[in-house]
């Protein structure tokens, strides 16, 4: 069996196993085109990253993110899924103060190597193609502001128990035992994906238009 250098480093290797659109997640409304796996991604440098406007030097990078094109080439947005792997709990605060909700704007960027990338190795489909709101190769980093955010904790089990007992998550937050993370086709499991089916924008509405 293969080692890991890092808990992070396990959590990314699964994770890169996990399909393009998140497991039990579907569409998440109309105006929608299509959902990406940008972390991890195949290239080991240019994935998408998440910053503040005006920002240039303090970027999110979470250990997994995954995003759903939509709009229009004229009002193009992101809404976007987040992993993230705590080993502590002073590193799962520092994560959750990055996603907490705030007046400011979230912005995702795309550089171009990951949108000139195939949507997987050997497809002839390239990302800003799949994106459906590109209407020519890009030059420049696709920039687009964050419409929605949901964000899954993967917490070491005392963590875990602990949180559950004694703290209410935000309506964007969910939360699994870091074994969901790092188990060999954990997206396969049924429970992960009904948890996950409750992000959906859908999942708000008594009847979805």
């Amino acid at each position: 069996m293969r080692r890991y250098e890092s808990l992070d480093a396990l959590v990314r290797a699964r994770l890169k196993t996990w399909p393009q659109r998140p497991p039990g997640l579907g569409d998440r409304g109309k105006g929608h085109n299509a959902w990406l796996r940008g972390r991890p991604a195949d290239l080991d440098l240019h994935n998408p990253f998440l910053k503040l406007p005006g920002s240039n030097r303090l970027r999110t990078l979470p250990d997994g993110l995954w995003l759903n094109f939509g709009g229009t080439p004229a009002e193009p947005f992101v809404d976007i899924l987040a992993v993230e792997a705590c080993g502590s709990l002073p590193n799962l605060l520092d994560k959750r103060s990055r996603f907490a909700p705030s007046t400011h704007s979230l912005l995702a960027v795309c550089p171009v190597p990951w949108l000139l990338a195939p949507v997987t190795p050997g497809e002839p489909l390239a990302r800003w193609q799949a994106t459906g709101l590109l209407r020519a190769v890009p030059i420049s980093s696709l920039i687009l502001p964050v419409r929605d955010v949901r964000v899954l904790y993967g917490l070491k089990p005392r963590h875990y128990r602990g949180f559950s007992e004694s703290q209410v998550p935000h309506p964007h937050e969910y939360f699994v035992p870091m074994e969901s993370l790092i188990v060999e086709d954990g997206d396969k499991d049924p429970a992960l994906q009904a948890l996950l089916s409750r992000a959906a924008v859908s999942a708000n509405f008594l009847s979805p238009p």
